[in-house]
């Protein structure tokens, strides 16, 4: 289980350029695996020329907390620049706390090309509801949303691999669950 919360600017900046395909495009989320608050990642991923990056920095329950709770006079002083960075494009961008994004993920690895294959499913929506951390927060069916099967690769893609993603009657494409979870608004 993966519990995410995703920040947009009040003119939906991030789902914009998403939607318009922007190549270059960021967004920032807050995560955490199988309904266990104890580890807490802030997230920021950037998309450049179809290549994207992620970067990452560990917070505590009260640190998500307060950001979600509006709280964040402390991020300034952290310790960490990802912290200090969303900070910055809180104040000065409008980045808030948007919407919740939960759904299961089942992920497989192979070793050779540090391969990760994941399907996630039941992708649900908090709606408006950002309390992430409130394990009471109801999440409905983000729409029609499929059945996402991806290839994750950092060194090269196995050919073991590629010839057993490649299943007739199924196209490669770009989706992104935080707009699929955005779709009641």
């Amino acid at each position: 289980m993966i519990r995410s919360l995703y920040f947009d600017n009040l003119n939906d900046k991030a789902l914009r350029e998403k939607v318009d395909g922007v190549n270059m495009r960021e967004k920032f989320r807050i995560r955490y695996y199988n309904n266990d608050p104890s580890v807490i990642h802030l997230e920021k991923k950037s998309k450049l020329n179809g290549l994207g990056t992620k970067f990452s920095a560990k917070l505590t329950a009260q640190e998500a907390q307060a950001i979600v709770d509006g709280d964040t006079g402390w991020m300034m002083q952290s310790p960490q620049p990802l912290v200090r960075e969303l900070y910055c494009k809180m104040r000065y961008q409008g980045l808030r706390a948007k919407t919740i994004v939960d759904y299961t993920r089942e992920p497989f690895i192979y070793a050779p090309g540090n391969v990760r294959v994941t399907f996630d499913y039941d992708i649900r929506t908090g709606l408006a509801d950002t309390d992430f951390l409130d394990p009471r927060c109801v999440t409905v069916p983000a729409g029609e949303a499929p059945i996402i099967l991806e290839v994750k690769w950092d060194a090269f893609l196995p050919s073991i691999i590629r010839d057993a993603v490649q299943t007739p009657g199924r196209r490669v494409g770009a989706f992104s669950k935080y707009a699929q979870c955005r779709v009641y608004g």
